[in-house]
C-alpha cells in the first residue's frame, strides 16, 4: 500500500524546479523523493487547489495577490478544505493485481480506509474506475472496479489491511518531513503556512512546523 499523487504537470511551470513526469501517472510519496520529485509534488498539491475565489457562490477568500508565488499558493493557502488528486494504491505482489484510487479521489481521504477496518466496513474510492473496499468478517475484498462484473480482486486480512495503513501513514509523515525541508528551502517566506497547509492537505494530525 502506497500513497500517490496524480500528476497533471504543466509545459511551462517554472516557479521552482519540478522533475519530469508524465501527465497523469502517480508520484509514490515517501521519504526518499529527489528534490526536483518534492518539487513536483508540491506543486501538483497547489495546483489542485488553485482556483479563484468565487464570492458569487458563497466564496469569500480573499483575492488573488499580484506576487506569481502568492498567486499559485493563494488557494492552498487559503482553503479550509484541500484537495489532492490521488489516494493509496495498493499492489497484490503475489498476481500483479492492483487497485488504484478512481477519477475524483483525493489524497486528503485517505482516513477513510479507517471505515473498511473498524468502521461501517465499506468505503468507495472514486470512480472510473470505481473502485470498492469491503469487508466480511476477517477478510477485505478490494474490487479494482465494481461496475466491472469481471473485475480483479484482492483479498486479504483486515489485520493486515491496519499494518498496511501504518504503513502508508509513515511514507506520508516521512514525506511531509522531507517537504519541510524543501520548502523551508525553495519557499522562505511562505515556509510555515505552507507547510502547514501540506499537513493538512494530506491529514495528518501533526504538522511539522518548517525551520
Amino acid at each position: 500500500m502506497q500513497p500517490v499523487l496524480e500528476i497533471y504537470a504543466p509545459d511551462d511551470f517554472a516557479l521552482w524546479p519540478i522533475a519530469a513526469w508524465k501527465q497523469f501517472e502517480y508520484l509514490t510519496l515517501n521519504g526518499g523523493l529527489d528534490p526536483a520529485e518534492v518539487g513536483i509534488a508540491i506543486m501538483r498539491i497547489a495546483e489542485c487547489n488553485d482556483l479563484d475565489p468565487d464570492p458569487e457562490n458563497g466564496d469569500d477568500r480573499p483575492p488573488r495577490p499580484a506576487d506569481p508565488t502568492e498567486s499559485f499558493l493563494h488557494g492552498l493557502l487559503t482553503f479550509d478544505s484541500l484537495h489532492v488528486t490521488g489516494g493509496l494504491r495498493v499492489t497484490d505482489t503475489s498476481t500483479g493485481i492492483t487497485f488504484v484510487p478512481g477519477c475524483c479521489g483525493g489524497l486528503e481521504d485517505w482516513r477513510d480506509w479507517s471505515s473498511v477496518t473498524d468502521g461501517t466496513g465499506a468505503a468507495m474510492f472514486g470512480h472510473d474506475p470505481v473502485a470498492l473496499a469491503e469487508r466480511d468478517g476477517d477478510t477485505v475484498r478490494l474490487t479494482v472496479d465494481r461496475e466491472q462484473s469481471d473485475s480483479p480482486v484482492i483479498e486479504l486480512p483486515v489485520t493486515d489491511l491496519r499494518h498496511l495503513l501504518a504503513g502508508a501513514e509513515r511514507d506520508l509523515t516521512d514525506f511531509h518531513q522531507l517537504a519541510a525541508n524543501w520548502i523551508a528551502q525553495h519557499l522562505p517566506d511562505q515556509a510555515i503556512r505552507v507547510t502547514a497547509a501540506v499537513a493538512d492537505a494530506l491529514d495528518l494530525l501533526q504538522p511539522n512546523a518548517a525551520p
